[in-house]
């Protein structure tokens, strides 16, 4: 099985599927800033991601920039894609300002996709 989830036998059963933050990080990846071709996971946007044993996830994100065209749709499509993570109950997503973000924030992959290394 490697659906980046993973379920748990009781003598009930079998448990609802418990979400993995590599499956969430995963879910992450798929969502890209419109004027930058790389994930926002890889461009370091993400802060903070939570996982409570219910299924109830809080992502912390940030912009490139406070004036980001994309303010409004980034954390909306961080918080869909990570609804679809088996076992996710909910997800909350803030978008914070502190840290500011920087390119240092972004991975060794997005530099050199982006030319900036």
């Amino acid at each position: 099985m490697n659906d980046m989830s993973h379920t748990a036998w009781t003598p009930d059963g079998e448990t609802a599927a418990k979400p993995t933050e590599d499956a969430i990080i995963a879910a992450i990846a798929a969502v890209y800033d419109p004027e930058i071709p790389v994930n926002i996971y890889e461009l370091g946007l993400i802060y903070v991601i939570e996982i409570a044993d219910d299924g109830a996830v809080k992502v912390e994100m940030t912009l490139t920039a406070p004036a980001c065209p994309s303010a409004q749709e980034l954390p909306e499509q961080v918080r869909n894609a990570v609804l679809t993570v088996p076992g996710v109950t909910s997800c909350e997503v803030e978008t914070v300002w502190d840290p500011p973000w920087d390119p240092s924030r972004m991975t060794e992959e997005a530099r050199l996709q982006l030319n900036m290394f």
